[in-house]
């Protein structure tokens, strides 16, 4: 157990100690206290601490776990799950600390009257000594969104502000300097057709209506600048639609208890999480069996052969070389592209429909009406990691099949080409939609395996296995689309595409391999 402390345990806590203090302070200097980096509290609470985190537990304890017997002969390897579990173990805590950090350093700027917000230095909390809600002027703003495993979850949320002035006379002749803002939101199925769900959404617009006229608007202790998460352009658009006043002003949220009270129990459940982490890894060590010859390779500093063994898979995967040279690219393309939307504050886990917007998702009156582009640029963006994540490993499997059969020209056109078709058919299909994602490219070529794998250009004792393992890849994710918020038009619409090219393709691939023999 001595070595099993030495060599993963220590490691373990110095890491998790080190990201915990390290990264809050970085987090508390560089955007809370001198706001050099202005990043989305998704990103800096959530984005950044999964990452480091991740990249400690897969990376770094990955190789020390190689001194514990975690796989043998009729058992799966259990490092994979061992790295998932630290992984959790260091996140929790980094994650927790950062909601923390933002309110336990948090200001509150004594205020006579709203007006003097635009005066003083921005903070994030504000007591007010006067004020007037003026409750007859709202501003709305609906957002919709799709969540879960398969999209099963529909959340419908209502954005609402209203002014904060200084008295109620100032109602027709002042801009407001803040608004006070309330959202409602609610959960459905998304199994539910297109006439259940507007249905349910009137009735959650009449449930919202009644709570904002019994609500005491006033009744707060002290007022809590929104952070810059997901939520903030839903109350930018709510204020952009208020009928009276100028889209300008800070959102702020009422809260109705003590502002010593601010951190509830973040602090402790820091703690536990730290302990439950330290005490499950701990239990872990002590449940796995040593592996004494690992554990002298370790001590002698001798390279692990066996993880030199998964970098070299890793990178076959990841790195271009002949024969495999356009997939790994096409992968950086879209991975980057995301990345750069999360580092640009948008948010880590989803986008919202106006950003996609903006970076060029499909859309029909914008397409129809001269913007083309979005056909092609559309296919390059995703609605969050999940969504891209999914694409990028159906990528990555067809890429290792197709694209040394095609070659690396023919196989970016066949990509290129079904993606812009893929998008055209989505246009078509339902034009109100904004849609992204790669997935009709990548059924595009799936589309063009299954026409070289029945037209028999592949080996046969590849070709039936390699078939059916297709053809229940398309099938379940065409049924899967059938169920939620998927683009199945454009899953459908690739595929079919994809099927007619690679039928093209086969007639010219059999013209080439009988030229080549007819010169053997």
């Amino acid at each position: 157990m001595k070595d099993k402390l030495n060599i993963i345990f220590k490691p373990y806590l110095v890491i998790l100690l080190g990201l915990t203090i390290g990264y809050t302070f970085l987090h508390w200097l560089l955007v809370i206290r001198l706001g050099l980096l202005q990043l989305k509290e998704g990103v800096t609470h959530f984005g950044i601490p999964a990452g480091l985190t991740a990249v400690a537990a897969w990376i770094y304890l990955r190789g020390k776990f190689s001194i514990l017997s975690l796989s043998s002969s009729g058992r799966s390897n259990l490092k994979d799950l061992y790295c998932m579990l630290t992984w959790l173990f260091l996140a929790m805590p980094v994650i927790i600390a950062q909601y923390y950090i933002s309110t336990a350093t948090g200001k509150l700027t004594q205020l006579n009257t709203i007006g003097e917000i635009n005066k003083v230095p921005l903070t994030k909390y504000y007591a007010l000594k006067t004020s007037y809600i003026g409750k007859k002027v709202v501003g709305i703003h609906p957002a919709f969104s799709v969540s879960g495993r398969q999209d099963v979850n529909y959340s419908m949320q209502l954005f609402v502000v209203v002014p904060i002035l200084e008295s109620e006379k100032d109602t027709s002749s002042k801009e407001p300097a803040a608004w006070l803002g309330i959202r409602y939101n609610k959960t459905i199925s998304n199994r539910l057709d297109n006439n259940e769900k507007e249905t349910k959404y009137q009735e959650f617009v009449s449930e919202s209506e009644v709570d904002f006229e019994k609500k005491d608007l006033s009744a707060f202790v002290y007022l809590e600048r929104m952070g810059t998460d997901n939520f903030e352009e839903g109350y930018i658009n709510a204020i952009k639609s208020n009928p009276v006043y100028k889209p300008n002003g800070v959102v702020l949220r009422g809260v109705n208890k003590p502002f010593a009270e601010r951190n509830g129990q973040t602090l402790l459940w820091l703690i536990i999480a730290a302990l439950i982490g330290a005490v499950s890894m701990f239990g872990l060590l002590a449940i796995s069996v040593l592996d004494e010859r690992q554990r002298d390779r370790v001590i002698a500093g001798r390279p692990d052969r066996a993880a030199q063994r998964e970098m070299k898979e890793l990178l076959y995967f990841v790195k271009p070389r002949d024969g495999y040279f356009v997939t790994p690219i096409l992968i950086y393309v879209n991975v980057g592209v995301s990345l750069l939307m999360m580092l640009s504050g948008l948010g880590f886990a989803n986008f919202t429909a106006e950003d996609l917007l903006k970076w060029g998702a499909n859309y029909g009156p914008l397409t129809k009406n001269g913007e083309w582009w979005r056909l092609l640029i559309s296919t390059f963006l995703h609605a969050g990691i999940m969504h891209l994540f999914a694409n990028m490993i159906g990528l990555l499997f067809i890429g290792v099949f197709l694209e040394p059969k095609l070659g690396r020209i023919r196989y970016l056109i066949v990509y290129l080409l079904t993606a812009v078709i893929s998008a055209i058919t989505s246009l078509w299909w339902h034009d109100e939609v904004v849609s992204v994602g790669a997935s009709g490219a990548v059924f595009g070529l799936y589309g063009v395996f299954v026409a070289l794998l029945i037209t028999k250009v592949y080996p046969p004792e590849i070709a039936k296995t390699a078939l059916v393992s297709t053809l229940v890849f398309i099938g379940y994710n065409l049924i899967m689309g059938m169920t939620g918020d998927i683009d199945n038009a454009a899953h459908i619409g690739g595929l079919v595409s994809g099927f007619v090219i690679g039928l093209i393709l086969y007639l010219k691939l059999k013209q080439e391999v009988s030229k080549r023999t007819d010169a053997i």
